[in-house]
């Protein structure tokens, strides 16, 4: 009788699980170990998401920074099932989704990312943007394309969270509206920025300051409704008008990984092992924004991108030494530096000795961005597009 074929789930199709599927198929499998990949996410897309900023200044394409997982996988043994997940039986090995199907596992990979929490202010869940997903993006580009149609004399933006994401947003939002613009950054700290390097800091509030985008700072968030934000700062209580509230704090572990019966933090993160592995449970993997994972020096590696794609090297690496009676790995994290988009060909870069800004800081992100795509065959479509784009331009202008 045939022996089955090792079986192992992966679930979310982000930078941690689909580049934990890909390099997993390309591993040297002896054909006796060859086992079934399985990849889920309940999107049909993959999504580069330090690129969906771009979107809303029509830089980037939806293809260029979110190919379907069906192109991605053409040409590999990883079959994909689009599907929510709703319940796992980690005692019977077993994958609930909501289409009904059970997947059975022999190895599963936790790689759901994390949501966006939108409960922790009165207003914000039902009048607030989040931005993380493709779906928001297209909710605020219809937002703004009505309000551009609109006779409104200002469009008036406050974006929650003085982070990445809140000043990326800012930066390609006051670009986009130009005089029209009313845009500000609420952050409950001190400063913008407080976990970057000084450079990136200051040369991101810089080119706030050259948009005119007005920074409260030291401010918190009272209530959210339809036309207006409310704001407390040092006890004053203010209501200000307001056409879009964009929702960039925080980040929350999907309910269907905080009820599991493993250990967690606080914060609902499964508690993993220096080699990816949850705690006492090494048939189970758990990288990116759901971990609380510290490396084999013991720092504690960041929910970011570039740390999940190299976290997904270590686990792909550790699943197959595991079937192959080979020595584990434990996760060495190296920190490969920052970059933020601020603007139309302007980003500030800092990192491995690097400091650059402006249009080579641009260049140098689009660059790094170009290399981290997911294969080889997207890498030369984009990059081919990247390339030929401003010669189309210019003869479309002739």
């Amino acid at each position: 009788m045939t022996q089955q074929p090792t079986r192992i789930c992966i679930l979310g199709g982000g930078f941690g699980g689909l580049y934990t599927a890909l390099k997993l198929s390309q591993l040297p499998w002896d054909p006796a170990h060859l086992p079934e990949i399985t990849l889920v996410d309940q999107h049909d897309r993959f999504l580069f998401a330090p690129l969906l900023y771009e979107l809303l200044t029509g830089e980037l394409e939806t293809w260029e920074i979110a190919p379907p997982f069906t192109e991605l996988l053409a040409n590999t043994n990883i079959r994909f099932h689009q599907a929510a997940v709703s319940a796992i039986d980690i005692p019977a090995k077993q994958v609930h989704l909501e289409d009904a199907t059970n997947l059975d596992y022999d190895y599963l990979v936790l790689a759901l990312g994390g949501d966006t929490p939108m409960d922790l202010v009165p207003g914000v869940a039902d009048y607030a943007i989040s931005f993380r997903t493709l779906t928001d993006a297209y909710h605020l580009e219809e937002k703004l394309r009505l309000l551009e149609q609109s006779d409104l004399e200002k469009i008036r933006v406050a974006i929650v969270g003085g982070g990445y994401s809140g000043v990326e947003l800012a930066c390609k939002l006051a670009e986009r509206l130009g005089d029209r613009g009313r845009l500000r950054i609420i952050e409950v700290a001190e400063q913008i920025l407080r976990n970057s390097p000084e450079f990136n800091r200051e040369t991101a509030t810089k080119a706030l300051s050259d948009r005119g985008v007005w920074l409260d700072l030291e401010t918190k968030v009272e209530s959210v409704t339809a036309d207006s934000i409310t704001l407390e700062y040092k006890g004053k209580v203010d209501t200000l008008p307001v056409d879009i509230v964009l929702w960039t704090v925080g980040t929350k572990v999907a309910e269907v990984v905080q009820i599991l019966p493993l250990k967690h933090n606080l914060r609902g993160q499964l508690v993993v092992t220096p080699t990816l592995q949850v705690v006492d449970h090494p048939e189970l993997f758990a990288l990116g924004d759901l971990a609380e994972s510290q490396d084999a020096e013991g720092q504690k590696v960041p929910g970011t991108a570039q740390a999940a794609v190299q976290q997904a090297d270590y686990a792909s690496w550790n699943i197959w030494a595991s079937i192959t009676d080979r020595p584990l790995l434990p996760f060495r994290y190296s920190p490969l530096g920052e970059m933020m988009t601020l603007g139309t060909n302007n980003a500030t870069l800092s990192g491995l000795g690097i400091k650059l800004d402006g249009l080579p800081a641009h260049l140098a992100r689009r660059l790094a961005y170009l290399y981290r795509m997911p294969t080889l065959d997207h890498q030369i479509k984009v990059g081919i597009n990247w390339i030929t784009q401003p010669i189309r331009e210019l003869l479309l202008s002739l």
